[in-house]
């Protein structure tokens, strides 16, 4: 009877021990695959932290920066073509101006244009250009500017202008631009040109 009830709590001692070796083992792993999740969890968060973008700022409106430039009269034709850089006379002029941007579809620019004639072996300042335009701003740096034009030597007109930005930094972007000055008035013939200007604006 003794012998009978000894081997009764010997396998009861060691059904608990079992039951506790069981118990402690599973309290381990689930232990162990929740500090694995928080882990992963973590590292996730971490990875997507370090591969998302940086947030865009957008710019605040209306914005006003200035610019400067130099343009090439490349060629004009009024019943006939002349060639800047010909007959031993070129142009070169000087624009300076101001763009107020109103949003990143919209703008206005306020631009006056001294231009510099050499001929002969001489030079003088021959002409100032007061040319202000709306802008139409696209994508990838692209604008349209249509331009008002009126000049000291008595002619006026209107010149669009087809701008590319082609290079940023952090306090200049570099533009080239193709217009087409179409001039009235003065006793002369209308007439129509190609211009080439190159510049930067200042962020």
């Amino acid at each position: 009877m003794k012998k009978h009830l000894s081997f009764k709590l010997k396998n009861a001692y060691l059904l608990q021990g079992i039951a506790i070796a069981l118990i402690t083992v599973l309290l381990a792993v689930q232990n162990a695959s929740a500090q694995k999740t928080q882990t992963a969890t973590t590292d996730s968060a971490k990875t997507q932290a370090l591969l998302a973008p940086a947030p865009i700022v957008k710019p605040s409106y209306p914005r006003v920066v200035g610019y400067l430039s130099f343009i090439l009269p490349l060629a004009t034709y009024n019943g006939s073509t002349t060639y800047n850089f010909s007959h031993s006379t070129s142009s070169i002029g000087f624009p300076v101006g101001i763009n107020v941007l109103y949003s990143d579809k919209f703008g206005f620019s306020y631009e006056f244009t001294p231009t510099v004639k050499v001929s002969g072996g001489t030079s003088k300042n021959s002409n100032l250009l007061f040319d202000p335009g709306t802008m139409f701003r696209f994508d990838h740096g692209f604008t349209i500017i249509t331009r008002l034009a009126f000049e000291t030597q008595g002619r006026y007109g209107f010149t669009p202008v087809f701008n590319q930005v082609y290079a940023r930094t952090k306090d200049v972007n570099y533009f080239v631009a193709l217009s087409l000055p179409a001039r009235f008035g003065d006793s002369e013939s209308a007439s129509i040109g190609l211009n080439l200007q190159i510049g930067f604006t200042f962020n």
